[in-house]
């Protein structure tokens, strides 16, 4: 008589923690796609929180992630790099520290991502600004980086089993969600931006505890910016106020950024001064060792060596011509800062136009970015043609000029706009195409223009702000 499964070894016993890693990472995926508690879920879920030792309220999607760090200390350290876990040196699984994880992941992206429909307060703003910043950490990143704030970069890197709920079959740790940190990012700002724009603004502006609640971003300060000129009164010195805070905030990052550059080539022909701080001790001691008296050991000195200070400076000009049309917000508020930044230093001449449709010199503000922005007017069409007929008479000595142009190139007369441009560049000045300078690098560039100037050897350069610092850091300095 045949007995089914006869010969054949006998089926593994369900790993526990596994089951429990699966419940919590169904839970995630049905929070997020319906807003409707799944009762079997959610009564399984607490049972795993709290037979894992965390608290029941982890899974309270009114709590904020600051909210139970302040009732568990313990936690906070936990959620730091939560989701690039260094890999365990024997290469083997702990999956009971993974269901540990996935608890912790699924609230923080919870109250991230499923932000649900409505009026959002100023109150609600605050804090999903506050749990971003918790899931920029569990990236390893500080917060800020990923939203647009250009607080620096990631600052660790993990492998292994991460928190995505892909992979989450038997014996398969899910994927490191740091590979995802470039559409994260992105995705965050967008989220963001649709807060702010269900928020009644204006209210919250013109109440002072309201608005004191507000933490300034680059979503926030786009739509201040947007409808500065519908504010009064009480709404627009709070609106005022956040702008300021939040251009304060960027430029002490960039200056420090600028301010790392070297400051021009050692010049030589002038004699270095002879006071103690330039004094070359390790060249002096070289230069002298043939007086060195073995009996008496001691040294003599003929000479003293100086170490040269002085370094060439050539005045330049920086010409920054700014795109401020409705998809190039971002740019425009931090190559504005940037331009006030070396507008500040030494043998630089500064000069910064704004243009959609027309085309404003905002010179005589650019070395102050709050009244440059408060001056712009974002939104409308784009015609860069307008913004090169008060460029061009700027460039006085090429060879001493660099041209900085931040646009998308959606232009609508194209080859009148490159043809000048390449006229730039053939007459000798330093001419930078700019397709967005943002924290998140995400921009679209016309095509056309991309190949153009690609060929023309000026290619264009999209990305991260701190490339721009680079390239204007090694031409100013």
């Amino acid at each position: 008589m045949h007995t089914p499964g006869a010969g054949s070894a006998p089926a593994p016993a369900p790993d526990p923690d596994e089951n429990r890693r699966q419940i919590l990472y169904w839970r995630l995926l049905a929070r997020l796609f319906d807003p409707e508690e799944q009762a079997s879920l959610e009564s399984a879920s607490v049972a795993v929180v709290e037979d894992i030792g965390l608290p029941a309220a982890l899974l309270d999607p009114e709590a904020s992630v600051d909210s139970m760090v302040q009732r568990h200390p313990d936690l906070a350290a936990e959620f730091d790099g939560l989701m690039t876990p260094e890999p365990d040196a024997d290469g083997a699984r702990d999956r009971a520290a993974e269901v540990r994880r996935a608890a912790l992941a699924s609230k923080v992206l919870l109250n991230v991502f499923a932000t649900g429909n409505g009026t959002v307060t100023a109150e609600q703003l605050a804090r999903w600004q506050s749990d971003a910043g918790w899931l920029e950490r569990a990236l390893g990143c500080r917060p800020g980086d990923l939203r647009g704030g250009g607080r620096g970069g990631r600052n660790r890197a993990g492998a292994g089993g991460g928190v995505s709920p892909t992979g989450t079959g038997a014996g398969m740790p899910a994927p490191d969600l740091s590979r995802l940190i470039p559409e994260i990012g992105p995705e965050l700002g967008s989220i963001e931006a649709g807060l702010v724009r269900r928020m009644h603004l204006r209210e919250v502006l013109a109440d002072p505890a309201l608005a004191s609640r507000l933490t300034p971003s680059m979503s926030l300060i786009e739509q201040l910016l947007r409808d500065k000129n519908n504010l009064a009164g009480v709404a627009l010195a709070n609106a005022k106020a956040l702008i300021r805070r939040y251009v304060d905030e960027v430029t002490e990052v960039l200056r420090t950024q600028v301010e790392k550059a070297t400051v021009g080539e050692l010049d030589r022909s002038v004699p270095p001064k002879r006071v103690f701080r330039n004094l070359d001790m390790d060249r002096t001691i070289w230069k002298n060792l043939t007086n060195w008296d073995p009996e008496e050991q001691r040294l003599y000195v003929d000479r003293l060596y100086y170490r040269h200070t002085s370094r060439k400076t050539t005045p330049q000009r920086l010409i920054v011509v700014v795109d401020q049309s409705g998809s190039m917000v971002d740019s425009m508020v931090n190559c504005t800062i940037l331009a006030s930044i070396f507008a500040g230093l030494p043998k630089v001449d500064v000069h910064l136009i704004a243009y959609d449709t027309q085309a404003l010199d905002l010179t005589p503000w650019a070395h102050d970015p709050f009244e440059t922005l408060l001056r712009t007017q974002l939104g409308g069409g784009t015609d860069g043609t307008v913004a090169m007929t008060l460029a061009q008479p700027k460039i006085a000595e090429p060879r001493n000029t660099v041209v900085v142009w931040i646009s998308d190139f959606y232009e609508w007369r194209t080859d009148e706009l490159f043809e000048s441009m390449a006229a730039i560049h053939r007459s000798g000045a330093k001419f930078i195409p700019v397709g967005s300078v943002t924290s998140s690098g995400r921009g679209s560039v016309n095509p056309w223009f991309r190949e153009k100037f690609k060929d023309l050897g000026t290619p264009v350069i999209s990305g991260h702000i701190k490339k721009l610092v680079h390239e204007l850091k090694t031409f100013l300095t």
